[in-house]
């Protein structure tokens, strides 16, 4: 339904969404999220691009996110690094389907505007606050980065 980009940019706002302002390093980021750097390098590059995180070089630095978690929805997520794909004419450019779409195209059309309206209704705090025994990234985002932390420190 999304794209690998799509997930690892939800994967990551998540995990910034969860530290409420605290920056993250890349590397702590790839390492709760299970997303490999190099590419994650890229996905938060796209975001900064984007307007939703923005990046701090030095000591105490990493990324955060521009808007609260309360502001930030999924579709923006998803919008920043791989639009949604609606279908506003006939895809194989049939003259007589133009704008009507064949009924085909029309339900395809229908349901991308469905995920399109539910991610636009889910904010990244919902996500976070919603009660469940399964958390996003599968643990909490904090304490795993407090992991990565205490690991780097030891070495």
């Amino acid at each position: 339904m999304i794209s690998q980009t799509a997930e690892y940019a939800l994967r990551a706002v998540v995990a910034l969404a969860a530290q409420n302002g605290v920056p993250m390093l890349t590397r702590d980021i790839a390492a709760v999220t299970k997303v490999p750097a190099g590419y994650l390098s890229k996905v938060l590059q796209m975001l900064g691009r984007a307007g939703l995180v923005h990046s701090q070089h030095g000591v105490g630095g990493g990324f955060t996110l521009i808007r609260p978690a309360e502001e930030l929805t999924i579709y923006d997520v998803v919008q920043a690094v791989d639009p949604i794909q609606r279908i506003h004419t006939c895809p194989l450019g049939l003259p007589n389907h133009g704008i009507k779409l064949c009924p085909l195209h029309a339900r395809l059309d229908n349901a991308m505007r469905m995920v399109e309206d539910a991610f636009k209704q889910t904010t990244l705090a919902e996500l976070l606050a919603e009660p469940t025994m399964s958390k996003p990234l599968c643990n909490d985002p904090g304490e795993a980065v407090a992991k990565v932390v205490r690991l780097t420190q030891t070495k």
